[in-house]
């Protein structure tokens, strides 16, 4: 079980040692409306005041909107930044990220890693592959007999192949027992209970959007996928609105209102991250980093750093390993 304690992440960032009061460090999310990014913000603005660094925060407006990130990274480049934390929207924004690290800048990808290993120094990640396959082995124990003739709705970000869109996706689809040729795109399945994959924007009213599409091409899907917990907050919506009340959906965040829809029976379960742990690990890097040029080093095994997972579930399921909401509660956005 993952355990995060958020006062212990701040607690390491002072073991390293206070940062010059010049030093900046710098977040880029993906938007600053999804409650996961809010967390993430949070989460970096009171390490980076813990350890003495100035902050700046930038966003983009929706998932995939990378022409907002490229100025900022533009921005906290011509200010010095000693770090750049980045949640990117999409590899446009690598060839600024490659000229950042050039300029002697720290760059941590936060959540989702680019393709080209040249734009980050190291990525601070759930392993998105893990949370699919989680919901998707919990999802088949759940329907049992039923998962054979399951009419499945894959609500992803969008049609870019954003890393984390694809691990979570095809992840999801491995742990249901479906075929999966391509790991590395989405829609390479061929099994004809996946009704088809709709893109959401990982957004409620492109949740209720895409649910809508999916519906009027089978009106009889009984399992949902979502890439995050509003896509999912949106699904539910449409299906409410359809008259549909017996559908499984399953997503990943783990976030606080994440949990407590797991608690009334709208989510079935979710994969809990760990967003601040991501900020603060992210800002304490860039402390050492400024501190005598210490890079950070990966998970053994993996090519990121792994800041965990848990399936979230009232509903256990027989060799899927999992927590309730109520210690979800206590672990939510950590």
């Amino acid at each position: 079980m993952q355990k995060i304690l958020a006062g212990s992440a701040l607690a390491l960032i002072m073991s390293v040692g206070a940062a010059s009061a010049a030093d900046l460090a710098c977040l880029i999310t993906k938007n600053n409306t999804n409650p996961f990014f809010v967390k993430m913000k949070e989460g970096a603005e009171a390490a980076a005041t813990a350890a003495g660094l100035d902050f700046q925060a930038y966003a983009g407006v929706t998932d995939g909107d990378a022409a907002p990130q490229i100025t900022a990274i533009e921005n906290c480049v011509a200010a010095g930044a000693k770090g750049i934390l980045i949640t990117p929207s999409n590899d446009s924004v690598g060839p600024a990220l490659i000229a950042a690290r050039e300029a002697g800048i720290l760059v941590i990808a936060l959540d989702t890693p680019l393709a080209d290993p040249n734009a980050q120094d190291i990525t601070f990640a759930t392993d998105n592959f893990e949370a699919g396959l989680l919901i998707g082995r919990w999802a088949a124990a759940t329907m049992g007999e039923a998962a054979a003739d399951a009419k499945i709705a894959m609500l992803n970000i969008n049609a870019d192949n954003i890393s984390v869109d694809v691990q979570r996706d095809t992840g999801f689809l491995v742990g249901f027992g479906i075929e999966v040729p391509d790991l590395t795109v989405m829609g390479s399945e061929t099994d004809p209970r996946v009704i088809g994959h709709q893109t959401s924007q990982a957004s409620v009213e492109g949740g209720v959007t895409a649910m809508e599409n999916l519906l009027a091409i089978e009106p009889n899907i009984n399992l949902v996928f979502t890439i995050n917990e509003p896509a999912a907050e949106g699904a539910f919506q449409a299906l409410t609105n359809a008259g549909k009340t017996d559908v499984l959906i399953v997503s990943v965040d783990g976030g606080c209102p994440g949990v407590a829809a797991v608690a009334a029976g709208t989510l079935g379960a979710t994969s809990q991250q760990y967003p601040l742990l991501m900020a603060s690990l992210g800002i304490e890097a860039i402390v050492a980093y400024a501190k005598d040029g210490t890079k950070p080093t990966v998970t053994e095994g993996l090519s990121f750093y792994n800041t965990g997972v848990n399936l979230v579930t009232d509903r256990p399921a027989e060799g899927v390993p999992s927590i309730d909401t109520t210690k979800g509660t206590e672990l939510c956005w950590g």
